[in-house]
């Protein structure tokens, strides 16, 4: 199949009825015809003639014979799901993660490219094409199967334009990432707030499957949110929902880089976490982190206090104990504010595990108005370190298996 085929199916696939069998068939497959008609309520004629077109782009297939129910069997259809894929990239604060994954979500490729200092939106850009060129590299006909790239950015992003507005942490502004992507692959393109991917690969592959609501928190060198209320994605009106790094949690707290105080990521993200250790180090209090860093403490990380406080060192415990109970307040206030059903914590602070995740817990316990809101489940990331990547590729999925279109 050309590349020119490729969008001129995909285009086909978006339509109302032809999506909504889709979703049926990735739901409940392997399914006959029959009980295809019977869910979607279309007539079997209906059913029959989309289901042909679907054949024909490849996305599905005919796989056995089912069992009758008094006639001909029927035979079964199924998502081609190794067929077609997609790629995800995750940019962030120092690298590009890249995955190369099928219509399940099962990571075929992966890979990490160092993002250079000094950065401006040209070279960033450049980059993304070179990750995107070394995915497809060695996988056969990429042309023809390559339904489109998924692209999670940390920072703002206007999801209408796929365009960067301001990454934080890069210093970048104004990124014209879906036009630049769109003008070298000529494929399908959708940018979205890292943490936001991030919870739309949760609510396909990780903790979040079968939950319409819910709220991935991505605790790592900032902290923000992906919402998803009703099954969809909450982005609010200017982009900016999510932003909890820059919920205040303490007023009298350190000066946050927003320019605000007691910001919760100044009290509970990774570098929060290594500055109270290096403080608390620095007045005295004996620590087996300066054996681990070789006594130059500048480089203590939040993984380093993880690592610590795995092999039992006191200060590292209560300090990961003390970010958990500054998470908590903050989730606390999400609960009372949004009341999802979930919680999902991902990132880099996530890796501390129980930890940390028993002081969330037991904070929210504590100040939770009711006692449902106490209950409210707190995970961990399923997806671990693809979890934006995977979720990225998740953007794409969601446009191909979309139960509305204009078409």
């Amino acid at each position: 199949m050309s590349k020119q085929m490729l969008t001129g199916s995909f285009q086909l696939m978006k339509s109302l009825n032809r999506s909504a069998i889709l979703n049926i068939i990735r739901e409940q497959g392997p399914i006959s015809r029959a009980d295809i008609a019977k869910l979607t309520k279309l007539t079997p004629p209906t059913v029959s003639n989309l289901v042909k077109e679907l054949l024909d782009t490849g996305i599905i297939i005919e796989t056995y014979q089912g069992e009758s129910s008094g006639g001909r069997k029927p035979t079964m259809l199924d998502i081609n799901s190794e067929r077609f894929y997609v790629i995800g990239l995750d940019i962030g604060s120092y690298q590009i993660k890249a995955v190369l994954a099928n219509l399940n979500g099962f990571i075929v490729k992966k890979a990490s490219f160092s993002i250079p200092t000094p950065i401006n939106n040209d070279r960033l850009l450049s980059l993304m094409i070179q990750a995107v060129h070394h995915m497809k590299e060695g996988i056969d006909d990429t042309e023809s199967r390559m339904i489109g790239i998924g692209v999670g950015m940390h920072g703002i992003i206007d999801v209408d334009n796929g365009e960067s507005l301001f990454a934080p942490n890069l210093n970048l502004y104004n990124i014209p990432i879906q036009k630049t992507l769109e003008k070298e692959f000529d494929i399908l393109i959708k940018v979205e707030n890292d943490v936001r991917a991030m919870a739309l690969g949760e609510r396909w592959f990780g903790n979040g499957h079968g939950t319409d609501s819910l709220v991935c928190i991505n605790i790592g060198r900032g902290i923000g949110a992906g919402i998803i209320m009703d099954g969809k994605l909450f982005h609010g009106h200017n982009f900016i929902s999510g932003e909890i790094g820059h919920m205040t949690i303490d007023i009298d707290g350190p000066k946050c880089s927003c320019g605000n105080y007691g910001c919760l990521q100044t009290l509970a993200s990774g570098p929060a976490i290594a500055r109270k250790a290096k403080t608390e180090i620095g007045l005295g209090h004996p620590s087996i982190l300066t054996q681990l860093v070789g006594g130059d403490l500048g480089n203590i990380t939040g993984e380093t206090v993880y690592e610590a406080a795995a092999q039992g060192d006191p200060l590292s415990v209560s300090i990961l104990s003390q970010a958990g109970r500054y998470i908590g307040i903050g989730l606390t206030n999400i609960i009372h504010l949004i009341n999802p059903k979930r919680i999902i914590i991902g990132g880099g602070v996530s890796n501390a595990g129980s930890l940390i995740l028993e002081s969330i817990q037991d904070t929210i316990y504590q100040r939770a108005l009711t006692a449902s809101a106490k209950q409210t489940e707190i995970m961990l990331s399923k997806l671990g370190e693809d979890a934006t990547a995977l979720g990225a590729v998740t953007l794409i999925l969601e446009e191909l298996f979309a139960t509305t279109s204009n078409a």
